[in-house]
């Protein structure tokens, strides 16, 4: 009962109801009430009751139904719209993903099936950006984007918030074949795609749209390789010397055993086949790539330990999101009604439609004499 009481601004109003039943007993004590008297009215009731009479009682209907609307439009009836303003300081991640042909090494797992690390890069990064509804909460808030290197580095998409087509593009992404690329192609530019990282960063303070509407707190990239810098005219320090004089942070993360792992390969017959092949991951460089602009080195073996990396990197780079609520109560009585896909007009025009249709079949229709 209270929660229909709050419903209202004016409540005590709804007492004027009470005299809803008085215009019914009104009409009622005066239709019987006789103003001329005849002798005898046996003619007229042989005659029986028409419509028009019959239809009589449309007027007080008419009167008790203006009465209550306006009486509800006294009251005040109102709707709350609870509302949440949400202020929140994002997070600008540049992911830098090696594609380099010694990614098709088989020594990580999906489902207890083997994979190339490409591909489990896929499964975490996918749970790092849109949550895994367990330890990944997703970067909702966070403009992320990607860059992609083997023998070049190259910027496969922009930072976005619109994280379904950055997962799409990464999708997409291939390890270099040989055979379509050329061995062009092949290798690992890792300094030059920290560089275009740094490029990419530096470009959010040119665009005044996206500064305008989300406050940047830091700026960071995720470099992922399993190889050693070979390829590109920038040296990994040097990037991330630009990269610390602008304030940026690098994650660094080494994918991939230690030891051996298994490399698809062509046998002498035509057949694919898996051969042990020596992993070499520079580990001191990116070691003191992520010391140089502030970060942390990790190693991932497995596709477990590479999601409980990102896991890490997510508590690591997680910004607190302000939330402030405010209520708006909305006057119902002068606000439009809908029926399902019919229109109504307001309570209060309803109300002076009622009584402007009563005044005026009470003197023409309806119209008693005297």
């Amino acid at each position: 009962m209270s929660g229909l009481w709050d419903a209202f601004g004016a409540p005590w109003f709804l007492l004027l109801l009470g005299l809803v039943p008085l215009i019914g007993w009104r009409w009622w004590t005066r239709s019987r009430h006789a103003t001329i008297r005849f002798s005898s009215i046996a003619v007229l009731r042989r005659q029986g009751v028409g419509l028009r009479t019959r239809l009589r009682v449309l007027v007080p209907v008419l009167r008790s139904a203006t009465v209550v609307l306006l009486v509800l439009c006294l009251a005040r009836p109102q709707k709350d719209d609870e509302q949440a303003r949400v202020f929140s300081e994002g997070i600008a991640v540049q992911l830098l993903v090696d594609r380099s042909g010694s990614m098709q090494a088989r020594d990580f797992r999906i489902d207890g099936e083997p994979v190339d690390r490409l591909a489990a890069v896929k499964r975490v990064v996918h749970d790092f950006v849109v949550g895994d509804k367990d330890e990944l909460k997703g970067r909702g808030d966070d403009l992320i984007g990607l860059i992609v290197f083997a023998g070049f580095a190259d910027g496969r998409c922009p930072l976005t918030l619109d994280h379904g087509h950055l997962m799409e593009t990464l999708n997409r992404t291939e390890i270099v074949d040989l055979r379509r690329e050329g061995r062009e192609e092949d290798g690992t530019a890792m300094g030059e795609a920290i560089a275009l990282g740094v490029e990419s960063l530096r470009d959010l303070d040119r665009r005044r749209n996206v500064m305008e509407a989300r406050k940047i707190k830091s700026k960071i990239m995720v470099l992922l390789t399993d190889g050693m810098n070979n390829r590109g005219d920038i040296s990994p320090d040097q990037a991330a010397e630009m990269a610390a004089a602008l304030g940026m942070k690098i994650y660094t993360i080494g994918a991939g055993t230690k030891g051996t792992a298994p490399m698809p390969a062509v046998d002498p017959f035509g057949r694919t086949v898996l051969m042990p092949v020596q992993v070499d991951i520079d580990e001191d460089t990116l070691r003191k790539v992520a010391q140089t602009t502030g970060g942390q080195y990790f190693r991932a073996t497995d596709t477990e330990s590479l999601k409980q990396i990102y896991a890490q990197i997510d508590k690591l780079e997680r910004t607190q999101v302000e939330e402030k609520r405010f209520r708006q109560r909305r006057e119902l009585a002068t606000a439009s009604w809908s029926l399902g896909p019919v229109p109504l007009p307001s309570p209060l025009l309803a109300a002076f439609v009622l009584l402007g249709l009563e005044v005026l079949l009470a003197n023409t229709v309806f119209r008693k004499v005297p």
